[in-house]
């Protein structure tokens, strides 16, 4: 009878209770316990961002309409034609309009802020509801409507920064406005997270009094229309012939795009780290099924010898391992479902509201990870177990068929690919990061190999416990080097964020010199500047220089017009869509430095016509000198050719333009003036009374605009922390997984070494100095790259200089040595309880 028929015969007609019966037999085996815990950390942590951003997705699509403000809405810089709301109540459907703009208002005892201000008409919402409340401990009320006339609201944080309660009054231009409410949601708001200023709400009808809109004025005018689908799709065909340059015609899909395109970033790159723990949760499997391959080597060799083909024995031991798969991925899904709500804590204000309960794409995306990645990475050493020799069982010489190298490569990277591609949802970055990882993990290993091979020499010196963790990590130098490189990812990782990410903020700040601009004011009105200049001298500050600042929009390149629609990149888009900010100059401004062509008037160029064009976005518009660019400023075009390339120093915290053009040009066109200086805090309170004089002026603070800069890169860089915590413990998956890949070797060798008179002590500092020793190596590289990392950062990215951190080090060597020191002790403790003789009498 062969081993076909008996397998036939204990399956009966029931082969899934003989495939359980099978794998439970097998779970006693430490080796499919690493693979089920390697693939459990794997699926945790790619289901905890996946079921974040699922839940973000489907709030953004929920609060689709509420984040629009509408049905459809048009945005412009410029106000809109008085007659459409009555155009869309013929059309039954309803209309709001609104206005914002930045401003600086005026509370108690002088206090000042920079607003952003919203004029809404009382139609406003058409969509959702907005909330207030009484009192800053208040209950939330909902209110259909905007503001009254003559009132305001204001969100928590002005209201407090200004000293005042409800019912106070608050300045606005030359308004004098009554606090009714302290704003707590505003439905087409969807996040602050892109806000440099918190919202103050009024009438609209109040806009025209307060002072604040005029020529070059930084206004958002936005026109909202809801109603029946049909009549919304005729409102819109309409609105199509209708708009003009400048006017954009929004549907859902826009809803907040600044927030949408933030989020799925963010969506992206959490996604693309918990990859990495998935790519160390593959290297602990392919150990652990190879493991697993040579132990199964006997069994395997029986049931050939019996009759059994090569594949009915590997269709049995890939079933056991397919089916740990999938319970290891449905712990980690749940594991994964408890996690998100931890990253839902530390980024769930990226949407206002609660965010919904995710559906169900996440499951079926983590068992896909689950499966992918046990295949993938187990698979070459499984087909080692249907190659087994039948004479095997009479020669124990014959071990199994070696594994191709380049198989088990291929389908790793296979596997690993098709992860990433599925994750970046875009084939260039996937191709980008797989190369990359490539190139990283192959510097690792032989960086890891090399330090291994160099500590052969040493294994000769100190004492007896540091001989013995030597010669273990010499002797496997391939499975050591392993263990390295898993351990120098994850350390690294941490380091970067930890340390590093810190030590470049702390240079990027003392890069920055004391005096600069920490202050910029907007809005200065013509016949104004001269004024507000002996102003700010009056007060013991240098003079201000002010630049003239036109607002115009780019329509034509070399006479072709130009369309958002025609560029891919979405930055590119919204700088064809959104009106530039020109200036005018006789000098190259001085922190700007001309690296082609010449400025106007010199070496034979046009003193009155021609664009110096910042060095980036020729790059990004493909523009070269001599082209045309035509702007349409205040309804009429300008045409002028580019007659010089200006490299910009953005970091220089001065005022900065993309495009700037001769005095002739520009200089009778509606314009405003902008300036950046130093205000020293003892002179804030004589900034607020310029303020006061000046009414339409805004100022932006710096120093505040950094502080949110820096609370959301901490709240992202939190969240990728706890995603890399994963990989941390996929790192020492690898480890357990190495362990006990090595544990009968290890039995072997503790009992001899105690036959032959070794201490048990003396075996246990022994196994503390090899994991010790590789963890201080793995340490020490992570360190090492991550310093250079972090030096390559400030030297070429933000020019600036940096400062080796030795924490760094402290950090990486000594939690690296520590930790790992004591994960390989429990791991190995129990190879010193078992008897010598029972171990050496034992199968090999």
């Amino acid at each position: 009878m062969t081993a076909s028929h008996i397998l036939t015969r204990g399956q009966g007609r029931n082969p899934l209770r003989a495939l359980l019966r099978g794998t439970w037999r097998e779970w006693r085996s430490a080796e499919l316990r690493v693979l089920a815990a390697a693939l459990v950390v794997a699926v945790a942590a790619v289901a905890a961002v996946g079921f974040f951003t699922d839940r973000v997705d489907r709030g953004m699509a929920q609060q689709a309409t509420a984040l629009l403000g509408g049905d459809l809405a048009v945005v412009s810089d410029n106000p809109l034609p008085a007659g459409w709301p009555d155009e869309a109540a013929n059309r039954g459907l309803d209309t709001a309009r609104t206005a914002s703009l930045p401003s600086v208002v005026f509370g108690k005892d002088d206090q000042s802020r920079l607003a952003a201000l919203r004029a809404v008409e009382p139609s406003w919402p058409l969509k959702g509801e907005a909330r207030t409340r009484s009192g800053l401990d208040g209950e939330e009320q909902p209110r259909e409507r905007g503001p009254q006339p003559g009132t305001a609201w204001l969100e928590s944080t002005l209201l407090e920064a200004l000293g005042l309660q409800v019912g106070d009054r608050v300045e606005v231009g030359d308004l004098d406005l009554e606090v009714t409410g302290i704003l707590a949601h505003e439905p087409d708001r969807g996040s602050n997270l892109l806000d440099i200023a918190p919202r103050l709400m009024l009438a609209f009808d109040d806009l025209d009094a307060s002072g604040l809109i005029g020529p070059g004025s930084r206004v958002r005018y936005e026109f909202f229309a809801a109603g029946p689908s049909a009549e919304v799709a005729a409102f819109r065909a309409w609105l199509g012939d209708e708009l003009e340059a400048g006017e954009r015609l929004l549907g859902l899909d826009d809803a907040n795009p600044e927030l949408r395109t933030a989020i799925e970033r963010a969506e992206r790159f959490l996604g693309l780290a918990s990859l990495m723990a998935v790519l160390l949760a593959g290297a602990a499997i392919a150990v652990a099924a190879h493991h697993f391959a040579q132990r199964r080597a006997d069994p395997a060799a029986v049931m050939r010898a019996l009759g059994a083909r090569g594949r009915r024995v590997l269709l049995t031991y890939f079933g056991r391992v397919v089916l740990v798969a999938l319970l290891a991925s449905a712990v980690g899904l749940a594991i994964g479902f408890a996690a998100q709500f931890v990253l839902a804590s530390l980024l769930g204000g990226w949407l206002d509201g609660d965010l919904p309960p995710p559906g169900a794409r996440p499951l079926v995306a983590g068992l896909g990870v689950g499966l992918i990645t046990a295949v993938g990475f187990a698979l070459p050493a499984l087909l080692r177990i249907g190659q087994v020799s039948p004479l095997r069982v009479l020669r124990r010489d014959l071990g199994l068929p070696p594994t191709s190298v380049w198989l088990s490569g291929a389908l790793a990277l296979l596997a690993f690919g098709g992860l990433l591609y599925w994750q970046a949802a875009d084939p260039q970055l996937a191709a980008w990061v797989l190369i990359g990882t490539a190139v990283a993990i192959a510097l690792l290993a032989v960086l890891g190999m090399g330090l291994v091979l160099a500590l052969r020499p040493l294994r000769n010196r100190g004492g007896m416990a540091l001989r013995f963790g030597l010669a273990n990590l010499s002797r496997r130098g391939g499975l050591s080097a392993v263990q390295l490189v898993a351990f120098s990812v994850g350390i690294l990782a941490l380091l970067l964020l930890a340390i590093v990410r810190v030590d470049l903020l702390e240079a990027w700040d003392a890069s920055i010199p004391e005096d600069a601009p920490n202050q910029f004011f907007i809005n200065i009105q013509p016949g104004q500047e001269q004024a507000f200049a002996d102003r700010v001298e009056a007060a013991g500050l240098e003079r201000p220089q002010l630049d003239p600042m036109i607002r115009g929009r780019l329509i034509e390149i070399n006479d072709e017009r130009v369309h958002p629609q025609d560029f891919d990149d979405d930055r590119d888009r919204r700088l064809v869509d959104r009106e530039f900010n020109l200036s005018y100059a006789h000098t190259p401004p001085a922190h700007n430095r001309i690296v082609d062509g010449h400025w106007f008037g010199e070496a034979g160029q046009d003193p009155d016509r021609g664009w110096s064009v910042e060095a980036g976005l020729m790059e990004r518009f493909d523009l070269a000198l001599g082209d045309y660019l035509t702007f349409r400023v205040g309804g009429q075009p300008i045409r002028s050719p580019i007659t010089s390339v200006r490299e910009v120093d953005w970091d220089s915290f001065q005022v900065n333009f993309f495009v700037i053009g001769p005095p002739p040009l520009l200089d009778q066109q509606p314009r405003t003036f902008i300036t950046a200086m130093h205000v020293p805090e003892d002179q804030r309170s004589a900034q607020n009374q310029w303020l006061r004089e000046f009414p339409a002026v805004s100022a932006i603070d710096v120093s505040a605009i950094l502080a949110q800069v820096r609370d959301v890169m901490d709240q992202a860089t939190r969240a990728v922390e706890y995603v890399f915590l994963f990989t941390l413990i996929a790192g020492l998956t690898v480890l357990y997984a190495a362990v006990q890949a090595t544990r009968d070797v290890r039995r072997r060798e503790a009992a001899l070494l105690r036959t032959l008179g070794a201490r048990r002590d003396h075996i246990r500092n022994g196994l503390l100095a090899e994991f010790g020793t590789l963890g201080l190596l793995a340490g020490l590289l992570a360190a090492v790259i991550a310093t250079a990392v972090g030096a390559l950062l400030a030297w070429q990215v933000f020019e600036f200089d940096y400062s080796v951190n030795p924490l760094t080090f402290v950090y990486g060597i000594g939690g690296g040595t520590l930790g790992i020191a004591l994960a390989g002790w429990l791991g190995t403790r129990r190879v010193l309880d078992q008897a010598p003789l029972a171990v050496l009498r034992g199968p090999e």
